[in-house]
């Protein structure tokens, strides 16, 4: 399979906010935003297990958003501030139906659609 057939996804992601990218034509094309995936994080709790817990639920619930997004991965590029990028990719390393995605990582500071775009465009060329 060539690089250019496959099924390649890039996302900016901080622990709130995620933007996912991919080509217009699943395999091939230009790369097109698919999709924005907010966490609004826990609620405010008195008691820390109870916010920690709902902090673990809501990070693993804003994972499956985006991952759905991006059906039949080959390919992820996953760029961003902090160490969200990192968590998700242990995620989909420990999902039956992403754990053979070839996947990279890098630090970036946040960026617009534009600048996504130009950046996964430029990384996967």
């Amino acid at each position: 399979m060539s690089e250019k057939n496959k099924k390649q996804f890039g996302v900016w992601m901080d622990s709130h906010h995620a933007i996912i990218t991919g080509r217009e034509n699943i395999d091939n094309g230009n790369f097109i935003i698919l999709g924005h995936v907010n966490n609004s994080g826990p609620d405010n709790n008195s008691n820390e297990s109870a916010s920690n817990n709902q902090e673990i639920t809501l990070t693993h619930s804003f994972f499956k958003e985006i991952a759905a997004i991006m059906p039949n991965i080959d390919q992820v590029h996953v760029t961003g501030t902090g160490q969200a990028q990192e968590q998700f990719i242990k995620f989909l390393a420990g999902t039956a139906q992403y754990k053979n995605v070839m996947s990279t990582e890098s630090t970036s500071n946040k960026m617009d659609d534009a600048q996504l775009i130009t950046f996964m465009t430029e990384f996967f060329n």
